[in-house]
C-alpha cells in the first residue's frame, strides 16, 4: 500500500496518533486532521486514497462531511469511526455513500484490515453486505439469507456475526468478542459469548455441513474463510 494517501480526521489526538502510527508501519502516507472544518477544506484542496473520518468533531461533523463529498460526486473511499452505541448514525453513513465503519473502542489492526479491504474493492462490490458462499449479511437492512431462506437474528447475534465475517480467517478471543459486541462490564470468565455461538451457530449452519464459525481450542473462534465456505 506504498504512496497511499490517507486523511485521518480524529479530533482525540491519543487515538489520532495511534492511528497514525499503525497506517504509517503498513506504508500509507498518512495527513491528520482534529477539526471538521479543517478536514473539509484539505478535501477540497488535496486528493486523498481513502479517508477515516470520525463522526462527532468540532466544527463539521463527519456526516456532514461525507454528504458534501457525495454531493460533490467525490467517491473517496470513506471509513466511519463511530460511538459503540450510535447504531443511527452508522446506518445514517451507510446510506450517505460510507464504504464501512468502526466502533470504538477498536483494535488498530481491525482498523488496517478494514481499510486495506476497502482499498481493494471500492472497485468492485461495496461492503454494504457481507457473503460467505450462499450465507450473505446485508448491514443497511440487516438481512441475513441462507440461500433462499432469510434467518431472523436477534441484535446480539447480528452484531456477533457481523463482527466474525468481517474479518474470515482470524480468530477472535473470547475476551475481543466481549469487548466488541457487549462492552466492558462483562467478566471476562462468563460462558455469554460461547452461549451466544451455539446460538448463531443453529441458525446460520446448513444441516450436514461443518459450521462456518470455527473453535480453536485455548483460544476464541474464527470464521471460516470466504473460499471454504460452502
Amino acid at each position: 500500500m506504498q504512496g497511499v494517501r490517507v486523511l485521518v480526521v480524529e479530533d482525540e489526538k491519543k487515538l489520532a496518533g495511534f492511528i497514525r502510527k499503525g497506517l504509517e508501519e503498513h506504508a500509507f502516507a498518512v495527513t491528520v486532521s482534529h477539526n471538521g472544518d479543517d478536514a473539509h477544506a484539505l478535501l477540497r484542496a488535496e486528493p486523498f486514497d481513502l479517508l477515516v473520518l470520525d463522526i462527532m468533531l468540532p466544527g463539521r461533523d463527519g456526516l456532514s462531511i461525507l454528504k458534501s463529498l457525495r454531493d460533490g460526486k467525490n467517491t473517496v473511499p470513506v471509513i466511519l469511526v463511530t460511538a459503540r452505541a450510535e447504531k443511527n448514525e452508522r446506518v445514517e453513513g451507510l446510506n450517505l455513500g460510507a464504504d464501512d465503519y468502526i466502533a470504538k473502542p477498536f483494535y488498530i489492526d481491525e482498523l488496517i484490515a478494514r481499510v486495506q479491504a476497502v482499498l481493494r474493492r471500492t472497485s468492485g462490490e461495496q461492503l454494504s453486505v457481507l457473503r460467505a458462499g450462499d450465507l450473505s449479511v446485508n448491514l443497511i437492512t440487516r438481512e441475513v439469507r441462507r440461500g433462499r431462506d432469510e434467518i431472523m437474528l436477534p441484535p446480539r447475534e447480528f452484531s456477533l456475526l457481523e463482527y466474525l465475517m468481517r474479518s474470515p480467517g482470524r480468530v477472535f478471543t473470547r475476551s475481543q468478542i466481549l469487548e466488541h459486541v457487549w462492552g466492558y462490564s462483562f467478566d471476562p470468565g462468563t460462558n455469554l459469548v460461547d452461549v451466544c455461538i451455539q446460538r448463531l451457530r443453529s441458525q446460520i449452519d446448513s444441516s450436514g455441513s461443518d459450521s462456518l464459525i470455527e473453535a480453536v481450542r485455548g483460544v476464541g473462534y474464527r470464521f471460516r474463510k470466504l473460499e471454504e465456505a460452502v
